[in-house]
């Protein structure tokens, strides 16, 4: 892990992000003391799993009966 001052971050930003790319992390420092870290982002993969609303929702009977007055909107 390299430690960059803040002036070299800055001169440097690209190469520095090649590095990170690359899979190292870079400390950006003040003074000599690190205060930020430069990780690479990894894709985090989520796996869905089917059920988790299972017990949580209804559906009344008449779900696929529409109201008469709704269905003379589209009788016109």
């Amino acid at each position: 892990m390299q430690l960059i001052n803040t002036h070299q971050a800055k001169t440097h930003l690209s190469k520095i992000l090649e590095i990170v790319i690359g899979g190292e992390e870079v400390l950006i420092g003040k003074a000599g003391k690190p205060v930020a870290k430069l990780i690479p982002i990894t894709k985090q993969v989520q796996t869905r799993k089917g059920g988790l609303l299972k017990g949580k929702i209804k559906i009344n009977k008449d779900f696929d009966t529409l109201p008469k007055k709704f269905t003379s909107y589209f009788s016109k």
